[in-house]
């Protein structure tokens, strides 16, 4: 297993990684909306999402991966009803929608740091 880490991504607390590579896959931990002051995007769902999926874009990106090699994303919301009709029009605009990863989306009690979006995924290295 290898570790990666970038600068250019927002850091990740002392107790994990920002991803790591096992035989060909990088495991991103989970990405919540925040900037690196660790600070959550003002905006709501929506810009959370995006600030989420740029940073794990930017983790990706370090691994050798990118958005376009995810073949699994899971997703957290703390308010399901409300937010997953416009947490979805900001995810698509990330992917090709004619290879969409698959996908599970959960509601949960909490997320870190007050956030209300969260996404974990795992990619291909090609």
């Amino acid at each position: 297993m290898k570790v990666v880490s970038t600068p250019d991504a927002v850091p990740p607390m002392p107790v994990f990684s920002q991803a790591t590579i096992s035989r060909g896959y990088v495991y991103v931990s989970g990405n919540i909306g925040c900037d690196h002051e660790m600070k959550v995007v003002e905006g709501g769902v929506q810009t959370e999402t995006r600030v989420a999926l740029e940073n794990m874009s930017k983790v990706l990106k370090a691994a050798g991966s990118g958005l376009e090699h995810i073949v699994k994303a899971n997703i957290y919301l703390k308010h399901m009803e409300r937010d997953f009709g416009p947490m979805n029009e900001v995810y698509i605009q990330f992917f090709d929608k004619d290879k969409m990863p698959a996908r599970t989306c959960v509601g949960v009690a909490t997320l870190p740091l007050g956030a209300v979006f969260e996404i974990e995924c795992v990619a291909e290295i090609p």
